[in-house]
């Protein structure tokens, strides 16, 4: 990812007490990522900052629609997201990632970089299977398909022979009832 300072939040000039932000996350914000699972899209992010002695608090709101290919036609189309998430900072000796939603910081960090996070929730909101509208009301499960194939160690022709067990070390289990 190159280096943004338009995604960075100042936090040396912030005060012990809540902040609103918000970002305009389009195709500059796409830009800035090498390899992106999304390359288009039109979203807004909406970021709560609570800051306190010992702990800063994210709520992050981030609405819009990004550009998707389908998986089965390959035709373009635009994925709904509106995503809540929460990133806890707190104060440490030293800057590292302790969590998937948790990170430590200096006491004298000057900034937080937000694009790297934003850019991560917006490619853990998106759906598995990338389908076209169209298809997303269709069953996966073939229709013609009417029963599960079940596997089992045992003749279908034979019945349950509960006298003699398959292997003599069983047999001392089954006077543990």
């Amino acid at each position: 990812m190159k280096k943004e300072s338009k995604y960075d939040i100042n936090l040396a000039k912030l005060a012990l007490k809540t902040h609103h932000f918000e970002f305009e996350l389009g195709p500059d914000f796409f830009a800035l990522f090498e390899e992106p699972l999304v390359e288009q899209g039109q979203l807004h992010a909406d970021v709560e900052l609570i800051k306190t002695e010992r702990l800063i608090t994210l709520n992050f709101h981030i609405t819009g629609t990004v550009r998707l290919v389908c998986d089965r036609s390959l035709d373009e189309f635009d994925q709904p997201l509106d995503i809540q998430e929460q990133l806890l900072v707190r104060f440490g000796d030293e800057n590292k990632e302790l969590d998937d939603n948790v990170l430590q910081i200096t006491p004298e960090t000057q900034s937080l970089p937000l694009a790297q996070h934003l850019y991560d929730y917006i490619g853990l909101a998106l759906p598995m299977k990338k389908l076209h509208p169209r298809f997303q009301n269709e069953e996966d499960e073939n229709p013609d398909a009417e029963t599960k194939l079940i596997f089992t160690t045992r003749d279908e022709n034979e019945g349950p022979d509960d006298d003699e067990p398959a292997d003599p070390r069983w047999a001392a289990l089954k006077n543990l009832n």
